[in-house]
C-alpha cells in the first residue's frame, strides 16, 4: 500500500513517521529560559549527523493547538545553549515525567525529581544519572512547518566512568548503559538490549550484479 504524504493529514503523516523510523534514540534536553526557568523535556526526532563538527540534530515539534514554540525549542533559540542527555531503563519513568504539557514557569527537573550536575561550558545542567550527556551550543536552525529543526555542535561529552573501558581508545560499554528508545504508537519504548553483530565485508570485484 502507499501512502502519498503530500496530501495525508498532519496527523497521519505524523503516525507513519512514529510506527516505521524505529527505534530512534531519546534526547532528553535540557535547557534555561532567560529567565532562569529550568526545563527539561525529552525528543526522539534526535540524532547524530555528523562528526566535523561533531553535531547533533532535534527535531522540536510546536504546540499542537497553539502553533507556537514549546519551552525547549524558544528557550535553544534564546540562548544557544543545550544539553542531550540520553536516557537508560532506569530513567524511563522520570523521563516521562518530563514530557507533560505543563506551563512554561514550571521547572520540570523539580517536578519529575530529577538529580542534576553542572555542566563545564553551557549554562543548563545535565541529567546525573544519564549515562552519556552532551553540552551542545546552538549551530543553525531552519524553521518549517510544524518543526523548528535545531543543528547542535557538541562542546562537550559527558560519559560515566563505568561505562568507559578505554579512555585512551575511546572504548565503551554501550550494552551496560541499557539506553532505551521510542518505537511505534503513543507510549510504546524498545530496550537496547537485543544487539547482532555483521562485520562490514570488502568488496569483492568477483560478484556480479543481475
Amino acid at each position: 500500500m502507499q501512502f502519498d504524504m503530500r496530501s495525508l493529514p498532519l496527523l497521519a503523516r505524523y503516525k507513519i513517521l512514529n510506527s516505521t523510523v524505529t527505534p530512534r534514540p531519546i534526547a532528553w534536553v535540557t535547557t534555561v529560559s532567560r529567565d532562569g526557568v529550568r526545563n527539561a523535556a525529552p525528543y526522539s526526532f534526535f540524532n547524530a549527523v555528523g562528526d566535523d563538527p561533531p553535531l547533533l540534530v532535534l527535531g522540536l515539534l510546536k504546540h499542537p493547538v497553539t502553533g507556537l514554540m514549546k519551552d525547549t525549542a524558544r528557550n535553544i533559540m534564546e540562548t544557544g545553549d543545550y544539553v542531550v542527555n540520553l536516557v537508560c531503563e532506569d530513567d524511563a519513568e522520570r523521563m516521562v515525567q518530563c514530557s507533560v504539557d505543563a506551563p512554561a514557569e514550571l521547572d520540570e527537573i523539580l517536578y519529575a525529581g530529577v538529580e542534576t550536575a553542572d555542566s563545564v561550558l553551557v549554562k543548563p545542567p545535565r541529567i546525573a544519572s544519564s549515562p552519556v550527556s552532551f553540552e551542545c551550543h546552538k549551530h543553525s536552525a531552519i524553521d518549517i512547518g510544524r518543526q523548528t529543526i535545531v543543528l547542535g555542535e557538541i562542546l562537550m561529552t559527558h560519559i560515566q566512568d563505568r561505562f568507559v573501558l578505554d579512555a585512551a581508545k575511546q572504548y565503551v560499554d554501550t550494552p551496560a548503559m541499557k539506553l532505551i528508545g521510542r518505537t511505534h504508537g503513543s507510549g510504546w519504548y524498545v530496550r537496547n538490549s537485543d544487539a547482532f553483530k555483521l562485520e562490514r565485508p570488502a568488496y569483492d570485484p568477483s560478484r556480479q550484479q543481475g
